[in-house]
């Protein structure tokens, strides 16, 4: 017994501040269970309680982690560099192959001992899903009917397929431009168009100068349109401020004909946040009836569909947009030869300016390509140099969106670093752009997330005759030959960057190669993209158009001669061109300013009603002791009438029944609550009946009291 106890004292003993002793080892393992306690007891003494205490140890890895991120956070041009894109899913589309700077990843040594992990990846990828399983299934279900049928169908076709072109205006403007051209292929595919507008312009004599009528609807919303939309068979609609013709074709008849939204303008999305922080969601969910109407809503670009996110019924769809950058560019010429431009951006004549340009998806995280291309210009400075050491005529201005006061001293820093002088790299807010891009001499696009549209900046800078510097990624290269009108550079090699900076820089300025690269590029920005916009209106009426068989086939569009898709028709608009509205930024306010009228007037007359309900409450109590006195009134009557019933009364004559019956028939009539147009008809031999199906054609019925209208649908009543 005491061998028993002196063992388990000095047990306890050596586990005295580690908690109670371990349970005693079985039979057979006695020396190896005693060894591995002594082992863990050592380790556990070494390193918590003989050299240092545990609480020591915590804040020592707190102080770690937080010197780590106090130094990566300030000082962005040591350590290593890794961008994390943020994913971007659209409502109501299914993920598709597309990742958010995912892939493509590859790691590069700068020699200046930063290690550069440089993941190129996509932006986002949009897919109408919803659409093109909707087109699949009515395929599938179109050629299972006539499979069933067995004979093949006789198309008799005796007229061509006709479209209605709806616009807000009709004056001159890069949408007019691309429908214009739109129109004139479907007119040779074989579609037959008239074009609808609320405010007539210069355009409709183009119009009908390619021999399509116009015609004039009225503006006011709450005048009804006399169009019978059951004459066509689509119906294109080509702005926001179109939507009064909306009032009838969300209802029958009207409700089944296809409809073609092309929206392009920005205003509705940007209100469209006011409405849902002031309350207003009538309006809000007046426009979702709209949207949802619509069988196909188009958008010019992948931004678009991004900002109309609260609207989206799953009838999104990508066209690329009007070439609003080259029908504008003698207005950005005019603008940025002015003195006051260069003045603006703090430059003298004699500056060299290049212009650093990214995607819009870059979500201001793009500081990393934007240090690597300052890496790649900073060669360029040993050709500017100057008198004053701190002062250089090169002078680097980045486009950026959105930026932070952090953002903007973590480049100065890497400016410094890569040796430029103190204010020779600087932001450009967005409201600058067109400034920017027509004061630069070069213009470098760093962005290398795969796109699936060409970038528009690109456009418009080579719409301005600059030389375009870009990565190669598959959407630039598919518009972009290297060498021809502008310079590639490998993506996952930037440092190539600076030996094609080398090349089209020389004494100063833009050598002469890179001249004609640049001119070269103006001539090709002009129809840039007009293949796949005339293609894209093409397979989308191909798909939305179910075409009578009445009405003959048209071409498809694999169909279209090659000649006529490859340009824009500017021929057509050169002596109009200069009369577009100058306020383009306000497009699409002025709709959405009437309809905010109407809610407001609106709520300004449920107000009244809601006081008047108000003050009849108060007088409540004095209602209730009249209908008492009343109810009395009535009990007492009946009961003279009960006790008259019952005494003998003398028979009158016939005569004497026929006036009282009458009599009482009068009164009855003078109950009966009759409208002016039923008090005209009195007295009349014939009334017309009109059936009508829907509020649709309430404007196509006689108004006169020869005719009364007889609803055919459901729970509608005559009129």
């Amino acid at each position: 017994m005491g061998s028993l106890d002196n063992g388990a004292a000095a047990a306890a003993g050596s586990y005295k501040r580690g908690g109670p002793g371990p349970a005693l080892p079985r039979a057979g393992g006695v020396g190896a269970g005693a060894r591995k306690v002594r082992a863990r007891s050592r380790l556990a003494r070494f390193l918590l309680f003989e050299k240092v205490d545990y609480l020591q140890w915590m804040v020592a890895a707190a102080a770690f982690f937080f010197v780590a991120i106090v130094f990566v956070a300030f000082l962005p041009g040591s350590g290593v560099v890794v961008v994390e894109r943020p994913r971007l899913t659209l409502p109501s589309r299914r993920a598709g192959p597309g990742r958010v700077g995912g892939g493509g990843g590859t790691a590069e040594d700068r020699g200046d001992g930063l290690l550069v992990r440089w993941e190129a990846g996509v932006a986002f990828e949009f897919q109408p899903t919803r659409l093109r399983e909707k087109w699949a299934r009515e395929r599938r279900e179109e050629a299972q009917s006539l499979a069933e049928l067995g004979t093949p169908v006789t198309r008799l076709g005796v007229r061509k397929p006709r479209l209605a072109m709806v616009f807000g205006d009709l004056y001159p403007s890069a949408m007019q431009l691309q429908m214009v051209s739109v129109a004139s292929v479907l007119e040779a595919m074989g579609y037959e168009m008239k074009v609808f507008s609320l405010e007539d312009g210069p355009c409709g004599n183009i119009w009908r100068a390619i021999g399509v009528p116009v015609s004039i609807l009225p503006e006011d919303t709450s005048l009804p349109i006399f169009v019978d939309w059951l004459d066509y068979d689509g119906i294109l609609v080509n702005s926001i401020e179109a939507r009064p013709v909306f009032s009838s074709l969300l209802h029958e008849p009207f409700k089944s004909i296809p409809i073609i939204w092309t929206v392009h303008e920005y205003s509705l999305a940007h209100r469209a946040k006011e409405y849902n922080a002031s309350g207003m969601i009538q309006l809000i969910n007046a426009w979702k009836d709209v949207f949802s109407r619509a069988n196909v809503i188009v958008f010019p670009n992948y931004i678009l569909p991004v900002m109309y996110a609260a609207f989206d019924s799953g009838n999104y769809f990508v066209i690329p947009g009007p070439p609003s950058e080259a029908f504008q560019v003698d207005r950005f010429i005019a603008k940025s030869y002015h003195e006051d431009v260069r003045i603006s951006l703090g430059l003298s004549p004699k500056d060299f300016l290049i212009a650093i340009v990214g995607s819009p998806f870059s979500y201001g995280d793009n500081l990393m390509e934007e240090a690597l291309v300052l890496q790649a210009v900073s060669p360029l400075l040993q050709r500017y140099r100057s008198e004053n050491s701190t002062q250089s005529e090169l002078k680097v201005k980045v486009f950026t969106g959105n930026i932070t006061e952090k953002h903007r001293m973590a480049l100065e820093s890497v400016a410094l670093s890569v040796g430029f002088p103190r204010g020779a790299v600087e932001h450009v807010a967005a409201e600058d752009k067109d400034n920017l891009l027509g004061a630069a001499d070069l213009v470098i696009y760093y962005s290398c997330l795969e796109e699936q549209l060409f970038p528009s900046v690109l456009v418009q800078a080579m719409s301005l005759e600059k030389l375009v510097i870009a990565p190669d990624l598959a959407i630039i290269r598919k518009h972009i030959d290297d060498g021809v009108n502008g310079l590639l550079f490998p993506r996952k090699n930037i440092g190539m960057l600076a030996q094609v900076l080398l090349r089209a820089v020389s004494n100063g300025k833009v050598s002469v190669s890179g001249q004609k690269i640049a001119s070269a590029g103006k001539a090709h920005a002009k129809n840039l993209m007009a293949s796949e916009t005339i293609e894209g209106y093409a397979v989308l009426l191909e798909n939305t158009v179910k075409i009578p068989t009445d009405a003959l086939s048209p071409l498809t569009a694999g169909e279209i001669p090659l000649a006529l898709k490859q340009e824009w028709k500017w021929h057509l608009f050169e002596d109009v061109k200069h009369l577009h509205r100058m306020n383009t930024s306000l497009s699409g306010y002025k709709i959405l300013q009437k309809l905010e009228q109407e809610w407001h007037s609106n709520q300004m007359e449920n107000s009244s009603l809601s006081t008047t309900k108000i003050s009849d409450a108060f007088s409540a109590i004095a209602w209730e002791e009249q209908r008492a006195n009343e109810v009395m009134d009535i009990k007492r009557k009946t009961e003279e009438d009960e006790l008259k019933d019952r005494n003998d009364q003398p028979h009158g004559t016939w005569e004497e029944v026929y006036r009282n019956v009458k009599r009482v028939e009068r009164l009855k009539n003078e109950l009966h609550e009759r409208d002016d147009k039923e008090l005209e008809r009195t007295g009349q031999p014939l009334c017309i009946y009109e059936p009508f199906f829907g509020e649709g054609t309430w404007p196509f019925l006689h108004q006169s009291s020869l005719y009364r209208g007889v609803g055919l649908a459901i729970l509608t009543s005559r009129i």
